[in-house]
């Protein structure tokens, strides 16, 4: 028996609540199950019953073994002091408050039919894939809408939790803040920390000051990543390193030799050099880069935003003092709209809750107007009829697989709940 098994059949009542009774045979009457928290302390706090004639309202711990208790020293946290009734699978030690007053139990397997166990169990087998992928089809639309939608959102908190830091970090400067976050993003993930990094070192106050030429803003940009370091043939990378050494004296910096940035396995239109030109273009031709992405509202509006062209040089460059035949470098239409749901989207979700904005349907209706990512979760998702029009499908699969999926979190997983609740339950 698991935990996360127990707290399932106590949160969705997988039992009769009507004849319920004590390890010392005292009647129980539940008028609360309480409320789930999912953290640290008890696992569902303000419950409330009746044991015997006696009225009680306080929290509900539970353990597959009643000596768990003594096992994860609750009887020495003040936060258990309030636990007013501890339910186990298996009963095997009275069990006592810091006060040394002994806590009722509730011994569960008494109450959970063989069926129960039987479909909790199937489900939590695993498959070849994912655990449910032989019941999909019989959840019902509206549990996935539902259920997309708060994935979607989770998922798009966790990419926010950064930007956060950031925006403490860089002094609540939003246009700075959206730097970073753009300048992680055109790395990718290969380069992405390294791009991020990158994208700390150079104060943005510099960048504005630099932003009047794009022959600056690379030179700054290239400078700061070590790219200006070498001997060159050409003469623009020689012209840059002017630029850059002028820079280094004017504003006392120096490159970041952390930084490592690699190559290997790209397609040249996503090297470092070529992105680090498409974001020197961008600063260069868009002012208050912040606010323009701020106020996307769809793909038409960020096509106009990255419409740019790199610098003379990199449209026939993908390294310096290597000239290729035709590059041309402009922003992909698939590379904005990663843009689209790395960058701009969380900046959004971000920027809306800093500002009080609890509504997010425009959010909703961006994500829904990009087409969906392709990958091999996505792709076996649809193997097993699991669509994937858009941005939020995607992105909600996505989140679905990694965090629940391959968590074996079935019992916290919508889709799980309602295959096991097609078996008769004792809810009231």
């Amino acid at each position: 028996m698991k935990e996360i098994i127990l707290h399932y059949l106590w949160l969705h009542k997988q039992f009769d609540i009507t004849q319920l009774f004590t390890t010392k045979k005292e009647k129980i009457e539940i008028l609360n199950f309480g409320q789930y928290l999912q953290n640290s302390g008890p696992d569902f706090f303000n419950a409330q019953l009746i044991i015997e004639t006696q009225k009680w309202a306080g929290n509900i711990e539970i353990h597959v073994n009643s000596s768990d208790w003594y096992l994860h020293n609750h009887e020495l946290d003040k936060e258990y002091d309030n636990v007013i009734l501890h339910v186990v699978w298996n009963h095997d030690t009275e069990i006592y408050r810091k006060n040394k007053s002994e806590i009722p139990v509730l011994e569960l397997k008494n109450y959970i039919s063989e069926e129960t166990l039987k479909r909790i169990n199937a489900l939590l087998q695993t498959k070849n894939w994912i655990n449910c992928e032989n019941s999909l089809d019989e959840v019902s639309e509206f549990t996935w809408l539902s259920w997309k939608e708060s994935l979607f959102f989770e998922r798009l908190e966790e990419k926010t939790n950064q930007i956060q830091e950031i925006f403490t970090e860089l002094n609540q400067d939003w246009e700075a803040v959206c730097f970073a976050v753009l300048v992680k993003n055109f790395g990718l993930n290969i380069n992405g920390e390294a791009f991020l990094k990158l994208g700390l070192s150079i104060p943005f106050s510099i960048i504005r000051k630099e932003s009047h030429t794009q022959e600056n803003l690379e030179a700054l940009f290239f400078g700061f990543g070590g790219f200006l370091s070498d001997e060159f043939q050409d003469e623009y990378p020689k012209k840059l390193q002017s630029i850059w050494n002028y820079q280094k004296t004017k504003y006392k910096i120096t490159e970041n030799p952390e930084l490592k940035f690699q190559f290997y396995k790209l397609r040249p239109n996503n090297f470092p050099t070529i992105r680090l030109a498409q974001l020197a273009a961008l600063y260069y031709n868009t002012q208050n880069v912040f606010e323009q992405l701020i106020n996307v509202k769809s793909i038409r509006d960020i096509k106009e935003i990255f419409k740019i062209q790199v610098s003379n040089y990199w449209r026939n460059h993908y390294n310096f003092d290597r000239e290729t035949e035709k590059n041309l470098s402009g922003i992909s239409i698939k590379f904005i709209e990663l843009l689209l749901i790395n960058s701009v989207i969380p900046l959004q979700f971000v920027f809306n809750k800093y500002k009080g904005n609890d509504s997010f349907e425009d959010i909703i209706q961006l994500s829904q107007e990009i087409k969906s990512e392709k990958n091999t979760i996505i792709a076996r998702f649809q193997d097993l009829n699991v669509k994937s029009e858009n941005a939020f499908d995607s992105q909600a699969l996505l989140q679905l697989k990694k965090q629940y999926c391959e968590k074996q979190a079935c019992l916290k997983c919508r889709i799980g709940i309602e295959i096991l609740k097609k078996n008769h339950t004792f809810e009231v």
